[in-house]
């Protein structure tokens, strides 16, 4: 479903939360909103398979400017707000987008408008700068009537780039009615979201995972709740004060929660909370253990990415029986490969494929990369650089990116291991951890350590981390040498900027 089929059963209830202000936009406010845009876009130019790009702050208008684009065939892109205005101007260029929509709040526009000349219609809210059409008036000088045949958009989102440029995900429109519901909604999903669920998010909207739970919560009726950026004790509060029941997390949320003082953690009211997801890191297993006795069994864990080539799901009651695991196939079938092709047997880590009936997506103006993600002798299947294993049951289990997999004297070693053993450590905000240059092994094992907040940095600490390591890790597992920095690079996502910490002692 979509906005119109709600607004006429739902009417002034409401769609979106600000879960900080209460600001709320009920469904026919959504519906008529999006309209406008939608309008606005086709005022604009813009058709069936044109490309629109959003770069924006958190709000609640990102996702009536969503469903403009989803209910009038367009493909929208949502930049990182974080990126520089260079970064940002990239991936407008390179998405081929007729139309901008900025926000003043986080660029430069007048920077960003030189850099994008083939954009022609850029629209900046709010604010007025040269070159600019202001968002605001264009939008309410536009019908809040839908436009023609409301043929289903999709996004094109683009990975972060922590491994060289980002890349634009792209998938083929479906041709069909906005009517028949938004590409990858699954209504047998098993978290059991529907018109009565009130949903947290409280992650950055450009991401892929909170954008699509924000537009699936919506699509099936529930109430979306929006955070601003995430906060680990004002999530509590929201979950209480809104009475949540679904929310979608990452690993590093779950630390910083958990590093909350016990007396704050149990002053929160959490019994609305049915289920809790989480995904786009691996999830250590100590940390999702105290997760558990503390939510209790609500929480479930997917493995997937933007590019939909596959995904696996586990229930809390799966999880607990095997520990560690991301669950078995829901999409696709998978295959553990080794660096020619050769299926490797169950047990052995190697990288994963999906296989599906057909490749479900290219890397947009990147054949190369298109071309490198497919398994040597089977298009259809697709592997996103993840290396992993799978047990007798079917359940996969991540090992680590197959692109900081530390090789040491020719001995594979998995830096993920070893950072969810430090974190575990109750000095420890966030760690990182690879490989960098040996001239005996090749390359041997570094720690950058985060100390929590007022932890000193010092050489104390490093031979106390060095124990511990001792202590839960095989010797040729523990870091040869500890760094400290005061914060990690680390996006709003959750995701690490892993490539760039590294490069910079490789370059050393």
């Amino acid at each position: 479903m979509y906005p119109g089929h709600w607004a006429a059963i739902k009417g002034d209830s409401p769609a979106l939360i600000h879960a900080a202000t209460g600001e709320t936009v009920s469904w026919s406010e959504l519906n008529d909103r999006s309209n406008r845009i939608a309008q606005l876009m086709h005022r604009s130019g813009l058709g069936v398979g044109d490309h629109l790009s959003l770069l924006m702050e958190n709000r609640l208008d990102y996702l009536a400017i969503a469903w403009a684009a989803f209910r009038s065939g367009l493909y929208i892109t949502c930049i990182n707000r974080y990126l520089t205005v260079e970064e940002a101007a990239y991936i407008v260029e390179d998405s081929g987008s007729t139309a901008l929509i900025a926000s003043g709040a986080v660029t430069d526009p007048e920077r960003l408008g030189a850099l994008v000349p083939g954009c022609t219609h850029r629209f900046l809210s709010p604010g007025d700068s040269p070159g600019w059409t202001d968002f605001e008036a264009a939008v309410a000088a536009a019908p809040a009537e839908p436009v023609g045949e409301e043929l289903m958009g999709d996004s094109m989102l683009y990975s972060s780039g922590t491994t060289g440029r980002p890349k634009g995900i792209k998938r083929p429109l479906t041709g069909r009615s906005v009517t028949e519901g938004i590409p990858g909604l699954d209504k047998t999903s098993p978290y059991g979201f529907d018109e009565h669920s009130v949903y947290l998010s409280p992650a950055p909207l450009y991401h892929a995972a909170p954008f699509g739970y924000c537009m699936r919560t919506l699509a099936l009726g529930g109430t979306v709740v929006m955070m601003e950026k995430f906060d680990a004790e004002a999530s509590l509060a929201h979950i209480e004060h809104w009475r949540i029941t679904h929310s979608q997390w990452v690993p590093t949320m779950f630390v910083r929660m958990l590093k909350l003082p016990e007396t704050i953690r149990g002053g929160y009211d959490l019994s609305s909370h049915r289920c809790a997801i989480h995904a786009a890191a691996p999830c250590p297993v100590e940390i999702k253990k105290q997760m558990m006795d503390w939510w209790g069994p609500i929480l479930w864990e997917y493995y997937a990415g933007t590019e939909r080539n596959g995904s696996t799901v586990i229930s809390p009651e799966e999880w607990l029986a095997h520990p560690g695991s991301v669950g078995r196939a829901r999409s696709g079938i998978i295959h553990i490969c080794d660096e020619t092709g050769a299926e490797l047997p169950t047990g052995e880590s190697g990288l994963i494929y999906f296989e599906q009936p057909e490749r479900p997506f290219v890397y947009h103006n990147a054949p190369e990369k298109t071309a490198e993600s497919a398994h040597p002798e089977h298009a259809n299947w697709t592997a996103l650089g993840d290396v992993g294993y799978l047990d007798d049951e079917g359940y996969l289990y991540l090992t680590d990116r197959k692109a900081f997999m530390i090789i040491s004297g020719g001995v594979n070693i998995y830096p993920r291991e070893i950072e969810d053993a430090l974190i575990l450590h109750d000095k420890v905000a966030d760690v990182a951890v690879f490989g960098i240059p040996n001239a005996e092994f090749g390359e041997e094992v570094k720690a950058v350590v985060q100390p929590a907040a007022g932890v000193a940095a010092d050489d104390a600490l490093a031979e106390e981390l060095g124990r511990f390591a001792r202590e839960h890790l095989a010797a040729y597992k523990i870091p040869r040498s500890i760094d400290f920095m005061a914060e990690l690079p680390r996006l709003p996502t959750g995701k690490l900027y892993k490539r760039m910490l590294r490069d910079q002692y490789w370059a050393r």
